[in-house]
C-alpha cells in the first residue's frame, strides 16, 4: 500500500495540484465537504423513508430528486478526496481510519448497486404498490446504507486526528 500512496503522492496531479497555491488544499477540502453533505443528505432523507418515516410522501418523489444528488455528490467527494490525498498521501500510512474508510466506501457502492436490482425498489422507484415483504426489505437495506455512510464519514473525520 505505501508504494501505491508513495505513488499518487509523486504524480503529476499531485506536483500540478501543489503549483496551484496555497489556497488549492483549503478549496479541494471545501469540494470535498459540499459533495459529503450532498451525499449524506440524500442519502438520510432517503434512507429515512425506506426506513418507514414520512408514510404519506410516496418513495418516487424522494428517489427522483435524491438518487442524482446522491449520485453527484459522491462523484465531488471522490475525486476532491483523492486530490487532497495527493497532497501528502504517505504521511497517511498506517492511518486505521484511511484502511477503515476506503473499503466501506466499496461496501457502500455495492449497497447501493444491489438495492436497485431489487424488485422492491423498482415498485417503489416507479410509483407502483408495494409487494408483501417490500417495506421490510427496503428497511434492511436503507438501515445498512445509513450505518454504512455513518462509517464512512466517521472515519473521513477521524483521519486528521490519528
Amino acid at each position: 500500500m505505501l508504494e501505491l500512496m508513495a505513488w499518487l503522492e509523486t504524480s503529476a496531479l499531485a506536483e500540478f495540484l501543489r503549483g496551484l497555491g496555497i489556497w488549492t488544499y483549503g478549496l479541494l477540502n471545501l469540494a470535498h465537504i459540499i459533495g459529503i453533505s450532498s451525499l449524506f443528505g440524500a442519502v438520510l432523507l432517503l434512507d429515512l423513508k425506506l426506513l418507514g418515516l414520512w408514510p404519506s410522501i410516496p418513495a418516487a418523489s424522494l428517489i427522483r430528486p435524491t438518487v442524482p444528488l446522491a449520485a453527484l455528490g459522491f462523484v465531488l467527494a471522490a475525486v476532491s478526496g483523492v486530490m487532497m490525498l495527493s497532497f501528502n498521501t504517505t504521511e497517511y500510512h498506517g492511518n486505521p481510519f484511511l484502511y477503515v474508510k476506503l473499503p466501506v466506501i466499496v461496501v457502500g457502492l455495492v449497497n447501493v448497486a444491489i438495492i436497485q436490482r431489487l424488485a422492491a425498489w423498482r415498485r417503489a422507484a416507479a410509483g407502483l404498490p408495494a409487494e408483501p415483504g417490500d417495506a421490510r426489505t427496503l428497511a434492511v437495506f436503507g438501515g445498512l446504507s445509513l450505518l454504512i455512510w455513518l462509517t464512512v464519514i466517521s472515519c473521513g473525520r477521524m483521519i486528521g486526528y490519528w
